[in-house]
């Protein structure tokens, strides 16, 4: 009897909301070559759920439904609010919330939980990244697809979590207290400390599918309210399957649309999130029957929501069926893309693969080929992602090793642009370890020269290894999480990482949000870029090329409106060495060291040495040298 329009309510006295859970049983036909699937026999969880009852220990399945509950709101923000720092000015590192700490060498308190995250935010300030993306924090069943590795008895889940089960209620059980609700505050205390710290939170989230699966999956939630409103069906009432893991939101339904829409608000607003990372972001690009849309409602309601317009939006521009929209996904800045060209680019580049020089000087300002309407602030450079090879791996592995799956080694792509530098995976040859390292440093000193806003894979910067596991989505193991005794093993990859994330944000020559012109627009005496090779003005751009290098004009940083110091960066990744014949400096200034991913390794910035042989740098094979005029 409580109805306006087509909306209903209910209010139940005498219950008290910390000692209950609930669902909704929805009825109606049984229909599912219709698209129905009615079933009042079903609890379903309510969709706007804040918090839900079934999963609040990991890796512990109590064989019930999940259920809604009523948490308690009683978190204290104080003076914190999101950071807005400029995107072209941030240092992504991404991490998965149980991975990161879980291993028994991180030391913490209470691994592999939100709690113990706090305790390693002294290490991502010495990192210096201010960032972190989280890998998927909402609410997901680590049961699905459950199964045991025949040869391991190895217990294999859902661990990444790209299977949300809610859009609204975090994962219980990366929680400390393993109590109801007790993950909403936990997570609340972990951005506001990050924040106060002065790093700010990208969610990565999943809207394009659930984790009911098609015809055949679990009911949870949106198959038994409505499925033909919430998910793309075809006209005989099977599920679409854009996403590759069974089923397809429907996202620019109006009704679905809002479900959408009102979870990022209330991340925004109610847990003070930075930004997301929006995973297959192509499918919210498809309209109700599948067919892409020229103009998008779900994408116009993010990009112009008031409540969001200050948020970072970041999409990862392709889907499982096809459709790629890298350098297309949104004609409006607000929109920064996971950059998958730059990542090919520098990976081919970095095992020696010739003639990509055009397109790697492309990749390093910024991807003007892809973004030349909306700037180097929309690409997100990326060399390595939780979803691949890490970049020891990258270096260690000509091929994938994913028979630790259980499926028969068939997951993860192939296509990895990778070269294991003379031996398949680990050695205790000497020589090996240090080509390795070579070429880890050459990869970071590049992704850190690059225009645009790097990200840095979680344990890169030490060394982390999954064993050729290229698609580790199912490994809650030491193949995934993070040992934190690579930090001594290879202490000379995390000392040059620093380093560099330390030089990036020292120059904002580095993190220029307009594209430079290779001209002297503001007659400073130096054009704000210039090409070389071996020989000054003369870059190799032939199909044998392995050679490149640029220099930066310090006084055009940030299109003028900032002075820095001039920065030089050659890149040599023939096998032999080569002499690059070095640009003088503007003014009076003159060329100091940074970094030598070759030999000499690494300087603190501020700190650099004055370079004695002013006029020709030689550099050996598979190297990056950095520097700087002053």
């Amino acid at each position: 009897q409580y109805r306006i329009g087509s909306v209903y309510a209910v209010q139940v006295m005498g219950l008290d909301p910390e000692r209950i859970a609930y669902g909704f049983r929805v009825d109606g036909p049984h229909q599912p070559r219709r698209g129905h699937y009615f079933d009042s026999d079903t609890i379903l969880l309510d969709p706007y759920a804040r918090a839900v009852t079934g999963r609040e220990q990991w890796g512990q399945n109590p064989g019930e439904p999940f259920l809604s509950r009523v948490p308690s709101d009683d978190f204290d923000w104080g003076e914190d609010r999101p950071l807005e720092t400029p995107i072209e000015d941030v240092v992504i590192y991404e991490m998965h919330v149980r991975g990161f700490t879980r291993h028994q060498s991180s030391g913490v308190a209470q691994p592999g939980t939100y709690k113990a995250i706090h305790e390693k935010i002294p290490y991502l300030k010495e990192l210096g990244v201010n960032c972190v993306e989280l890998m998927p924090v909402f609410e997901f069943d680590e049961f699905e697809h459950y199964r045991t590795n025949p040869e391991t008895g190895e217990m294999l889940l859902n661990y990444w979590g790209y299977s949300p089960v809610s859009f609204f209620a975090p994962k219980a059980g990366y929680a400390a207290s393993g109590s109801e609700g007790g993950e909403i505050n936990e997570l609340k205390w972990l951005i506001k400390d990050l924040h106060e710290n002065g790093i700010e939170v990208i969610l990565d989230v999943v809207f394009n599918h659930t984790a009911e699966g098609n015809e055949k999956g679990p009911t949870f939630s949106f198959k038994g309210l409505d499925s033909r409103i919430y998910y793309i069906l075809t006209p005989e009432g099977y599920f679409y399957n854009f996403s590759g893991t069974g089923n397809t939101f429907n996202c620019n339904h109006p009704q679905a649309l809002n479900v959408i829409m009102d979870s990022l608000r209330y991340w925004v607003s109610e847990f003070h999130v930075d930004g997301f990372r929006f995973d297959l972001a192509s499918i919210m690009v498809r309209g109700m029957d599948g067919t892409p849309l020229a103009d998008p409602p779900l994408l116009r309601q993010m990009t112009f929501d008031p409540l969001l317009s200050r948020t970072k939006l970041i999409a990862e521009p392709w889907d499982a069926e096809g459709l790629y929209h890298l350098g297309s996904f949104s004609s409006h800045s607000r929109w920064a893309e996971w950059n998958g060209r730059y990542r090919d680019h520098i990976r081919r580049f970095l095992k020696g693969d010739a003639g990509l020089t055009r397109a790697v000087a492309a990749a390093l300002v910024g991807s003007p080929d892809l973004y030349s309407r909306r700037g180097p602030i929309s690409t997100i450079n990326f060399i390595t992602a939780h979803d691949g090879f890490t970049l020891m791996d990258l270096v260690s592995y000509n091929d994938k090793h994913n028979e630790g799956n259980a499926e028969r080694g068939d997951n993860g792509t192939n296509d990895n642009h990778s070269w294991n530098s003379g031996v398949e995976g680990q050695t205790t040859d000497s020589n090996i370890t240090e080509f390795r390292h070579r070429r880890i440093k050459s990869a970071i000193a590049l992704l850190m020269v690059s225009q645009g806003t790097p990200m840095i894979l979680m344990g890169d910067e030490m060394g982390r290894t999954q064993g050729g596991n290229n698609n580790a989505y199912c490994q809650d193991s030491e193949i995934s999480w993070l040992g934190w005794r690579l930090l001594s093993s290879n202490g000379d990859l995390f000392h040059f990482f620093k380093a560099c994330v330390t030089f990036r944000r020292a120059h904002p020559v580095l993190r220029g949000g307009y594209f430079l012109r290779g001209e002297d627009y503001r007659n400073k005496g130096a054009r704000d870029i210039t090409w070389h090779g071996v020989r000054l003005n003369k870059p190799d751009w032939s199909e044998g090329g392995r050679t490149l290098a640029f220099m930066l004009a310090g006084e055009y940083a940030k299109g003028g409106l900032v002075n820095d110091n001039d920065i030089y960066v050659a890149m040599n990744m023939h096998w032999r060495q080569r002499f690059f014949a070095l640009p003088p400096a503007t003014g009076d200034r003159r060329w100091h060291l940074f970094a030598n991913s070759g030999e000499h390794g690494i300087h603190w910035p501020g700190y650099e040495p004055y370079l004695q042989e002013q006029r020709v740098l030689p550099l050996k094979g598979y190297s990056v040298a950095i520097l700087v005029g002053k």
